[in-house]
């Protein structure tokens, strides 16, 4: 007899701890088969949520399919579902929740795309084969049936369970008809390299360099929301990576690759792509808790300004002279195009405008003032901010590393110091806009905004201020305005 294989033996034990982790799901699972089963329809549970059973991983979202039509789902679950909707009956899709679990039953698909735009003109199928045949991934194409007796059956007609053990993921057909159906797939690739770890069938890999322009056809929403859940996995560096080998990152995000500096013998200097991967590397490992979408994207995107501001010096040097002025510009500029709100843009560019602040403290010779307008510039941004410049620090001598981490543990006591005798995060003048017009006797207007600017700027220079201080430095001032 031949003994098991290493494969073998992992199969066996990952489909068993799947088996267990479903049958925990047994009061949601059972009842519903139970349901189906009784006005004979199929049910299984499909794609991501089988993958990531198998995973260990699997969350509160539980996708099903089914051979019954829309309008019948809505009737099998009425009476069961705590809530249920029909946001996506256009596409075959019932959405209910039930005992904190989140589930979405679509019916068979059978799809066919205008290969324009990415819509699918839906055709309901009449077999499972042909719903998982239709599906991005072999790893997303396994399924379980859930029985009315609450037995479970995994079935797996197009190998993905053996793509899984392998760690690559490949398409049920030929990629190049995937992809021409939904191009988005092609991102999505990159992003389950990044959320699973996985590598790409070399013929998807290569599907992809070949069809990358195709990914224009997509709204700059959907790739929005591929590259937040890419840059939020659990190997970014990984997926990014993969979209700058393919070429898909030119037509989606085209400033990282641009990176890629050309180093040549006589003027070295880092090589930015890797360097900007190896900080957004080091900001995921600095994070307190859950992945921070805003603080993940200044650390690949720090460095962007850098291609466009690169100067040979003489001597061999190289300098990236104003290259966080012009990033910045640059992430609102990409984030905008992106389609992403107003706070999301104008918190990822001031923190990659910022983030070379830090190189002018030192040794310590930054006044109280400068460290104050270091903390207000920042904002709510400081503790993302400190955690960006330590990420930043990527250099291999040993000791160059200890010197730049203790200067800025040596910023932040000295942030705290001044927040124990001040409060930093609301730096504001000490006159406010009534006491100023009282003060001057003058009405609301532009005059105003002056004075309070003023005192702001003399706040953050002098720090906290008696109110007999503040009035005789403002009636100081307003004296100079009149001539």
């Amino acid at each position: 007899m031949t003994a098991p294989s290493l494969d073998d033996e992992r199969r066996t034990r990952l489909l068993a701890g799947a088996a267990v982790t479903l049958r925990e799901l047994s009061e949601v699972l059972t009842p519903l088969g139970e349901r189906f089963a009784a006005a004979g329809h199929e049910l299984y549970l499909v794609g991501g949520t089988v993958r990531d059973a198998i995973l260990g991983r699997l969350g509160t979202d539980l996708d099903f399919t089914t051979d019954a039509h829309p309008e019948r789902v809505q009737k099998l679950l009425s009476g069961w579902a705590d809530n249920q909707w029909d946001t996506g009956i256009e596409f075959g899709t019932i959405s209910a929740t039930k005992a904190g679990q989140q589930v979405e039953i679509t019916t068979y698909r059978a799809d066919a795309y205008d290969r324009v735009s990415r819509n699918p003109v839906v055709q309901f199928g009449t077999k499972l084969e042909d719903d998982l045949v239709r599906r991005d991934f072999t790893v997303n194409a396994m399924a379980v049936r859930i029985g009315a007796d609450g037995s479970q059956d995994f079935v797996d007609p197009l190998g993905g369970m053996d793509a899984l053990l392998a760690g690559v993921l490949d398409t049920p057909s030929a990629p190049e008809n995937s992809f021409n159906d939904d191009p988005l797939r092609m991102l999505r690739a990159a992003r389950f390299v990044s959320q699973l770890g996985f590598t790409l069938h070399e013929r998807v890999h290569q599907a992809i360099v070949d069809m990358a322009p195709q990914i224009e056809r997509i709204t700059a929403e959907r790739v929005r929301a591929e590259l937040d859940k890419l840059i939020l996995g659990e190997f970014p560096i990984d997926g990014m990576n993969v979209m700058c080998e393919t070429g898909l990152a030119d037509f989606v995000l085209p400033e990282v690759p641009q990176m890629k500096l050309e180093i040549d013998e006589h003027h070295q200097h880092k090589d930015v792509y890797w360097h900007s991967l190896t900080v957004l590397k080091q900001a995921v490992d600095l994070e307190d808790g859950d992945p921070d979408l805003v603080l993940r994207w200044a650390a690949l995107l720090h460095d962007i300004g850098k291609p466009d501001t690169k100067r040979n010096e003489p001597g061999g040097g190289v300098s990236f002279h104003h290259h966080e002025v012009v990033g910045a510009k640059m992430v609102r500029k990409r984030m905008r195009a992106l389609k992403y709100s107003k706070q999301m843009v104008d918190d990822v560019s001031q923190l990659v405008f910022l983030h070379l602040r830090f190189h002018g403290y030192g040794k310590g010779q930054w006044t109280d003032s400068a460290v104050r307008r270091y903390v207000t510039d920042a904002g709510p941004l400081l503790p993302r901010l400190h955690k960006l410049v330590r990420a930043d620090c990527t250099t291999r001598n040993k000791r160059r590393a200890a010197a730049l981490q203790a200067t800025y543990d040596d910023i932040e006591e000295r942030i705290a110091r001044l927040a124990e005798q001040e409060d930093l995060a609301r730096v504001r003048p000490d006159l406010d806009g009534n006491a100023i017009m009282e003060l001057l006797g003058i009405p609301a207007g532009p005059d105003v905004g002056r004075a309070w600017k003023y005192l702001k700027e003399l706040r953050l220079d002098r720090g906290p201020l008696s109110r007999d201080e503040a009035e005789a430095e403002l009636l100081s001032w307003w004296a100079t305005q009149q001539g």
